[in-house]
């Protein structure tokens, strides 16, 4: 992914961003930031490794929590949704999953839940289950998923 074109077309089409992360804990925000000049649409990362974060930064509700757990689509819907309010953004990726080692039969080393939140648009939301590659190559591909996610949202939405 060619994250300063992803920049540049965020730029142009004058969308701001925010990340919420847990698994990858500023991954996504790094790879942004690595750009110069992607402070002009880079507006703020959030790294809500734990649930009370979660709830705080985020406004992830305990009753979601509770039901589905962390790893979750319903869990990763309400962190892009709650970065995207709250850091007055165009578009938020939140990302949440099992980097490993570890893992279980239900949420098995490798899952990641994606939602990618957009002003007037529905949120997306999807689960990529990488395997059990260990955890620095689950995280890697975890954040160039995220990349691209974003870098399909702004090609394939030409009012930006």
């Amino acid at each position: 992914m060619d994250v300063a074109a992803l920049i540049h077309e965020a730029r142009a089409k004058g969308v701001t961003i925010a990340t919420a992360e847990s698994c990858t804990a500023g991954m996504i925000a790094a790879a942004l930031t690595d750009v110069p000049g992607s402070s002009s649409v880079v507006d703020r990362g959030y790294v809500t490794y734990s649930n009370r974060a979660k709830q705080e930064m985020l406004g992830v509700r305990e009753s979601t929590l509770a039901a589905v757990g962390a790893v979750s689509e319903e869990v990763a819907v309400e962190m892009a949704e709650g970065a995207l309010t709250r850091a007055n953004v165009t578009l938020s990726i939140a990302v949440t999953g099992i980097a490993g080692p570890g893992g279980s039969e239900h949420k098995p080393e490798g899952r990641v839940c994606f939602a990618l939140a957009q002003q007037k648009l529905p949120t997306h939301v999807e689960t990529v289950d990488f395997g059990p590659l260990g955890r620095e190559q689950v995280r890697a591909a975890t954040r160039n998923h995220a990349l691209s996610l974003i870098w399909q949202s702004l090609t394939a939405n030409p009012q930006g």
